[in-house]
C-alpha cells in the first residue's frame, strides 16, 4: 500500500478543494493544468494552502472524505494551524443545529442562524448516513434494532434568490456533477422545467411535492439555489435518499418521519441515524391507531456502542446498490408469524451492545443471520459467495447488495480483493463516534 497525501487547494474564485493523492507534486500539476477535476478546472489558478502525509493512502482517502464535509470556517482553521478552533467550529455541518430535528427549535431560530452564518450560501444542513447493524426486516414489526451513524453523509446549502425558481444542483463525493434541474414554483405547485422522465427528478418532485403538503408555505413567495453533495460514493447504499430526505425536512421545518412516510417509507431508522452521532437502538413499537399507519411509537436510544475489538471489524461493499424497497417488499410477501424470531433478534441486539469478545460476537451475528435467512427465505451472504473466509460475515440492511460486515483478526482487504471485492473499510474509519470527532 503506497503513502498517500490529502491536500486543499484554494481556487482563483477562493473556494477551496479537498483531495488524496499518491503523488502530490504530479497532482498540483495535473489541476494547474486543468487534468484534474471539474471543480478546480473552472477555477484556475488554484494555489496549494496544506497537506496531510499518511503512511497509507487509503487513510489519506478517509482524511480527504472527512475534510470535504466540513465548513468553510473549519477549513481554514486547519489551513491556518488554528487546532484549537476546530471543536467550536462546525464539523461537516454536524454541530450545527440547523441539522437536528428539535420540537424546541423555532423557526425564527433557524432564520436567525441564517443570516449570520458568513458562508456563500444563506443556509447549511448535514445529516449523516447509516448502517443497520442488527434488525434488518424485522426491525418492521418491532424487533429491537441496532443502528449506527457514518463519518460520511449528505449537505445541503441553499441560496436565496429573486426568481421564482428552484435550480438544483448534486455533486458526488468528488465534486462532480451527477443531477441538476430546475423547478418552476407557480400558484403553489412545483413544476419540472426539463419535463422529463429522470427516476431522480420523479423522486425530486415527489419530496418538494410532500415537503409542500406539510407545509404550505414552503416555497410559496421564493426562489433557491440548492446544492446538495455527497461525501461517500452514491452506490455505498450509505443513505442518499433518507439524508436528503431529512435535510429537505430541516430547512422546510417538516417532520423527518412523516415527509418519509409520504415519500419512500421504511421503518425510519435511518432518519434516525441521521440525527445521531452515535450508535443507537431503535424499535417501533404497535400503532395507536391501527387507520393510521404514522402513530407507530418509535422508541430512539443513545448507546454506548464502543467494541474492544473494533480493529478488527471491517465493511465491505458488494460491488452494487440494493433497492430496500424491493428488499422490504419481498419480505412482506414471504412474512408470517415472526413473533418468536423478533425475540431472539431483540435478545441478540442487546447482548452485542454489551458484548466484550470477538469470539462471542460472531456467534450471535451468525446466529443472526440464520434467522434472518430463515425469515427471508435466502442463503447468507457467507455460504453464497465468502464460504472460504477465516472469520464471520454478516449482511447489513437489505441482503444481496450494498455493505456487510466482516470480522477478521487480520485485514482481510487482500481476501476481498481476489473476490472483486476493492472497497473494504476498517470500523474506525466508517462509524460515527462523536467522541472522536471532537
Amino acid at each position: 500500500m503506497p503513502k498517500g497525501f490529502v491536500y486543499i487547494l484554494e481556487c482563483s474564485d477562493g473556494t477551496y478543494y479537498t483531495g488524496s493523492t499518491i503523488d502530490l507534486e504530479l497532482r498540483i500539476k495535473q489541476h494547474q493544468e486543468g487534468q484534474g477535476a471539474n471543480h478546480t478546472k473552472k477555477r484556475l489558478p488554484v494555489a496549494l494552502v496544506y497537506f496531510e502525509e499518511f503512511q497509507r493512502i487509503d487513510d489519506a482517502f478517509y482524511r480527504e472524505k472527512q475534510i470535504q464535509g466540513w465548513s468553510r470556517k473549519k477549513k481554514e482553521a486547519l489551513i491556518k494551524d488554528n487546532p484549537n478552533k476546530l471543536p467550536e467550529l462546525s464539523l461537516a455541518y454536524r454541530d450545527k443545529e440547523t441539522s437536528r430535528t428539535s420540537a424546541s427549535r423555532t423557526q425564527n431560530s433557524l432564520v436567525s442562524e441564517a443570516l449570520e452564518d458568513t458562508n456563500k450560501y444563506n443556509q447549511g444542513y448535514y445529516s449523516n448516513g447509516k448502517l443497520l447493524l442488527t434488525g434488518e426486516y424485522v426491525v418492521l414489526d418491532g424487533a429491537l434494532a441496532l443502528a449506527l451513524p457514518t463519518q460520511f453523509g449528505q449537505s445541503l446549502e441553499i441560496e436565496e434568490i429573486d426568481n421564482p425558481k428552484l435550480i438544483w444542483k448534486s455533486l458526488d463525493e468528488k465534486g462532480n456533477v451527477w443531477y441538476e434541474n430546475t423547478f418552476l414554483l407557480q400558484k403553489n405547485k412545483i413544476l419540472n422545467q426539463l419535463q422529463d422522465d429522470n427516476t431522480v427528478s420523479k423522486r425530486l418532485l415527489q419530496i418538494l411535492t410532500a415537503v409542500a403538503q406539510l407545509n404550505p408555505d414552503f416555497l410559496n413567495h421564493k426562489g433557491f439555489k440548492v446544492t446538495t453533495q455527497l461525501d461517500f460514493d452514491i452506490n455505498w447504499g450509505l443513505g442518499t435518499s433518507s439524508t436528503l430526505i431529512n435535510n429537505i425536512a430541516n430547512w422546510a421545518n417538516v417532520d423527518a418521519y412523516k415527509l418519509l412516510e409520504l415519500t419512500f417509507r421504511g421503518s425510519g431508522y435511518d432518519i434516525a441515524c441521521t440525527q445521531h452521532d452515535s450508535a443507537i437502538t431503535y424499535q417501533l413499537e404497535n400503532e395507536i391507531s391501527h387507520s393510521i399507519r404514522n402513530d407507530k411509537i418509535r422508541k430512539i436510544k443513545s448507546v454506548d456502542f464502543n467494541p474492544s475489538f473494533k480493529d478488527h471489524l471491517y465493511f465491505v461493499h458488494l460491488n452494487k446498490k440494493q433497492n430496500s424497497r424491493e428488499g422490504i417488499m419481498h419480505y412482506k410477501s414471504n412474512k408470517t408469524n415472526f413473533s418468536k424470531q423478533i425475540s431472539e433478534i431483540s435478545d441478540i441486539t442487546s447482548q452485542l451492545i454489551s458484548c466484550k469478545s470477538l469470539s462471542v460476537f460472531n456467534t450471535l451475528i451468525e446466529t443472526h443471520e440464520e434467522i434472518i435467512a430463515s425469515v427471508i427465505r435466502q442463503k447468507p451472504i457467507k455460504e453464497r459467495l465468502f464460504n472460504d473466509f477465516e472469520g464471520s460475515i454478516k449482511s447489513l440492511g437489505a441482503w444481496g447488495g450494498d455493505f456487510v460486515l466482516a470480522t477478521s483478526k487480520d485485514n482481510p482487504k487482500a481476501y476481498f480483493e481476489t473476490k472483486g471485492f476493492l472497497t473494504v473499510i476498517p470500523y474506525t474509519n466508517m462509524v460515527l463516534n462523536n467522541k472522536s470527532l471532537t
